[in-house]
């Protein structure tokens, strides 16, 4: 009888063997107008401090950022709209168009009144600042609209230009001289967890609201000592991290070249039976449909750690 129960104790304690938690993994960045030697030690300076581990770590130049439209990738919902794709294969909705602009989206289209960021520069001879100087000018005149979460057009003089204010923000990564300096990095969620990373250790999106001792506020307080140019503000704020398990697979594949199978996430979202061409389509932040209703994937996964990034993907339709 003794002997009998043996096995079944045997298996009961191997049951209880638990996989260990995922490690976080998310892509890190320096901003090329704070990207300097000073700033690059303090990011590691910190992480060090905050128990982040450095996995691997590289520069990358505005020609390549340029060449490979990495940037555009990474801002996909914007340069979409911007960039990416022309004005006809957009989804512009005819109703809110008419509404705002009075003239059918059909008939701006036929008569050639439509261009993305890109055509746009090249239509009124002007570089990226000069055309979201325009752009500004119409935003103040009231002559624009918004489509959906970044997506906008505005009349812009005589042309319907979408997402203008895009070319800026480009500008900024493709001009020559200027560059990025990456990090891929780990961390153990019962150290830090990824919600605690972004608003503890990077700080909030606003430098001016970050905590004292976070990097985008000590780069705020430090800047002048740390070799940048202009007083960081919400669109330079010194550096950019993943919101989620999810993101930093995305831009790992998108700034590195990374594939899913030798990724730290992407190789438990492939065993878990997530298909490749799920990851893919998931990688430019589409409208998913899950428990909670739909919406954008990024913004549902937002600052989950490893486990429960992946455990709300399974829930995800597919």
């Amino acid at each position: 009888k003794a002997a009998a129960a043996a096995p079944a104790k045997a298996a009961s304690t191997k049951a209880a063997v638990a996989k260990p938690p995922l490690k976080n993994s998310a892509f890190v960045f320096v901003k090329p107008a704070a990207n300097t030697a000073a700033t690059q030690a303090l990011v590691k300076e910190v992480f060090a401090s905050k128990s982040i581990s450095i996995t691997s770590e590289g520069e990358i130049d505005a020609a390549e950022i340029d060449a490979k439209k990495l940037i555009d990738q990474h801002y996909y919902a914007i340069a979409s709209k911007a960039t990416l794709t022309a004005p006809k294969d957009l989804p512009v909705p005819a109703d809110k168009f008419k509404a705002k602009f009075g003239i059918e989206w059909a008939e701006a289209l036929a008569e050639d009144l439509v261009c993305n960021a890109a055509e746009a520069c090249a239509r009124f001879g002007c570089d990226a600042d000069g055309l979201n100087a325009k752009w500004q000018a119409a935003k103040d005149a009231g002559s624009m609209v918004k489509f959906g979460g970044g997506f906008y057009c505005a009349l812009v003089e005589d042309v319907y230009v979408f997402n203008g204010f895009f070319m800026t923000m480009r500008s900024g990564f493709v001009k020559p001289g200027v560059s990025i300096h990456y990090y891929v990095v780990e961390f153990e969620a019962k150290d830090l967890s990824w919600a605690d990373f972004r608003g503890a250790v990077l700080g909030p999106t606003d430098p001016a609201d970050a905590p004292a001792d976070s990097l985008r506020g000590r780069i705020l307080a430090e800047y002048q000592a740390l070799g940048i140019a202009s007083e960081p503000f919400t669109g330079e704020n010194g550096v950019h991290a993943s919101a989620s398990p999810l993101e930093g697979l995305a831009e790992r594949v998108n700034w590195l070249g990374a594939d899913a199978t030798g990724d730290v996430f992407g190789k438990e979202l492939l065993a878990a039976g997530v298909s490749p061409e799920t990851i893919e389509a998931w990688s430019v932040d589409p409208a998913v449909t899950h428990p909670e209703g739909k919406g954008s994937v990024f913004d549902l996964l937002e600052d989950l750690d490893a486990d429960a990034c992946l455990a709300k993907c399974l829930a995800i339709e597919r």
